[in-house]
């Protein structure tokens, strides 16, 4: 489903902290907020189904909006609506977690306007335009029986011509490489209203006449979809839009986005101070390990490419294509207990993990991804995906397992997995706030991840030079991607430039550092997520560990941090430093 809403704006902020008790006066006025934002959000869900049942709100799962004109409208309108309705209540006056609502509110509204407005990428990126996920996520679910899913599915599929036709109108001047990610995505994902479908149908109890008239509406819908695949591929298109962003466009979005204390140029610098941090702690590591893995052989003069030659012999050192999968699923309970006998926080048992091979819908931006239930279907399953390498060449399949050896697949396991995404969105879930949850800053969410990965080691996880060095190459990614993302798309970094920067100066494999150059060619700001939101927990935790002395408390930290759901960090940390 294409989503006009997206996380977004930066908002200076002072928290005032100076009544020790709220009045009557301010109690009224958060109860009134709190009012408002159930409104809100059973609004926000009339006008937006699919992004409902992403987040398991069901009601709406039976209607698919079609992206046309009016769509526009309604959208537009709603967000006036709302910042009208916003301008009613005295920020200062609401409590801190109202505030933060507010703000994320607020921010929320904004970006949408820029996203109509301003960013108008329904014009130029056509892999917005994609119902198979929301479809076979109505067949996967475990929500309610597989006949309510299945009558919600077929009364959704009646839009679905219209869906497309409304894409192809909405449609100028698009972008070749998000022509043809739109063109790979909806095909691959189009199985749904076939063979997904049919294997659904034969294990439901609805009568013939229904399995009859569904197989019918999925061949017109799955028509749509290949009709719109070769629409793009036939579309006559001589001046297509660049993937780049640009300067100003790009600036705007970072701070919807992103929400940090931070502009897209100050992390800019701070990230590219942190890589040449990053380079002298590794030189250290692998000079260190020299003869262990290169013996006697000459020390390269070039420090980068010393390191790069230590690098490489460890990298040697990973499992194999038919084994990728199930190593990860093995190492996920051993994260599990380390985190429980180092007491570094509470995980819940009762939140299932499932390991599953990446959906075809899903394929072509990322190879490992987490799916977390939304707020509203808390017990339902994380699932935690893989990318295949079935169909790989043997060159590019071993490139990908070299970048992902043994060593930086525990990392992975730690940033996807325990405890990264997993474990945070399971707290983001049972956070107070259903606005912190639907609204959920990447940054943050992202941000802890990473922070995660150190953390871990910092424990005395798996401790080892081999696993520093390691740890500091993946570390590198997070911070390259911050440098790429902003020089490709403010800069005009050239593709041989950006290769460049992957592979010699964040040692990342030849497939890997392609597999990049695809994502930032496909997306906006999002890899800047990692570097923002890592940069500002850590700082927040060494802040809080200088305040509280011998009183601090890791786990103590963690689980007060989760607790706000996925907030942008800059106001968890107001929240956290606040004596309210």
């Amino acid at each position: 489903m294409k989503k006009l809403f997206v996380s977004i704006f930066t908002i200076s902020l002072l928290f005032s902290c100076n009544k020790s008790t709220k009045s009557n006066e301010d109690k009224a006025l958060d109860g009134k907020f709190d009012k408002y934002k159930d409104g809100f959000v059973t609004s926000l869900w009339k006008i937006n189904p699919g992004w409902a049942s992403g987040v398991g709100y069901h009601k709406y799962d039976s209607i698919l909006s079609v992206p046309d004109a009016n769509e526009e409208k309604i959208q537009l309108e709603f967000v006036n609506a709302q910042l009208d309705s916003l301008k009613q209540y005295n920020v200062d006056n609401l409590s801190d977690n109202n505030k933060t609502d507010f703000y994320m509110i607020k921010n929320q509204l904004e970006a949408t306007v820029f996203s109509i407005k301003e960013m108008k990428s329904s014009e130029w990126n056509p892999s917005e335009y994609n119902v198979c996920g929301s479809f076979a996520e109505i067949l996967n679910g475990k929500y309610d029986s597989l006949e309510v899913r299945l009558r919600a599915f077929n009364a959704k599929m009646n839009n679905v011509p219209a869906y497309y036709e409304a894409a192809k109108k909405n449609i100028k001047n698009p972008t070749v490489e998000h022509t043809e990610l739109a063109i790979a995505q909806n095909l691959g994902g189009s199985s749904v209203f076939d063979t997904d479908l049919a294997t659904a149908l034969k294990q439901s109890k609805l009568t013939e006449a229904e399995k009859k008239e569904m197989l019918e509406k999925a061949k017109t819908a799955k028509k749509a979809i290949t009709d719109y695949a070769d629409w793009l591929k036939n579309l006559p298109n001589k001046t297509p839009r660049s993937f780049r962003l640009g300067a100003a466009l790009y600036a705007k979005k970072f701070n919807f986005d992103i929400q940090s204390s931070y502009t897209a140029d100050e992390i800019f610098k701070v990230a590219n101070d942190h890589k040449k941090d990053l380079h002298e702690k590794m030189f250290v590591l692998a000079d260190k390990l020299w003869t262990k893995y290169k013996g006697n052989e000459a020390k390269p003069t070039n420090k980068l490419e010393l390191i790069k030659q230590v690098i490489d012999k460890i990298s040697l050192q990973h499992t194999t294509p038919e084994k990728f999968q199930s190593e990860i699923e093995k190492q996920i309970p051993e994260l599990t207990a380390y985190v429980k006998a180092k007491d570094l926080l509470y995980i819940d048992p009762s939140k299932p993990l499932v390991v599953r091979k990446e959906p075809a819908y899903m394929a072509g931006v990322a190879g490992a991804s987490i799916s977390a239930p939304g707020p509203y279907d808390k017990n339902a399953n994380t699932y935690y995906n893989v990318g295949s390498l079935s169909g790989w060449t043997a060159e590019n399949a071993e490139s990908y397992l070299r970048e992902y050896n043994d060593y930086i697949l525990q990392i992975l396991n730690i940033h996807e997995a325990v405890p990264g995404h997993y474990t945070q969105l399971v707290y983001s879930n049972q956070s107070p706030s259903i606005i912190k949850s639907i609204l959920g800053n990447g940054a943050m969410v992202e941000g802890w991840a990473v922070y995660a990965e150190k953390m871990m080691l910092e424990s005395g996880y798996k401790n080892s030079d081999e696993m520093w060095l390691m740890y500091y190459k993946w570390n590198l990614r997070a911070t390259c991607n911050t440098i790429l993302d902003i020089s490709v798309h403010t800069k005009n970094m050239s593709k041989e430039a950006a290769i460049d920067l992957l592979t010699k100066e964040a040692f990342q494999q030849q497939a890997e550092a392609d597999g990049k150059w695809k994502r930032v060619t496909l997306s906006q700001v999002q890899l800047c997520s990692y570097f923002t939101g890592y940069t500002e927990i850590y700082n927040l935790r060494e802040e809080l560990k200088k305040k509280e002395g011998d009183q601090f408390n890791l786990k103590k930290f963690h689980e007060k941090f989760l607790s706000f759901g996925s907030a942008p960090v800059k106001y968890i940390k107001e929240l956290m430093l606040s004596k309210e």
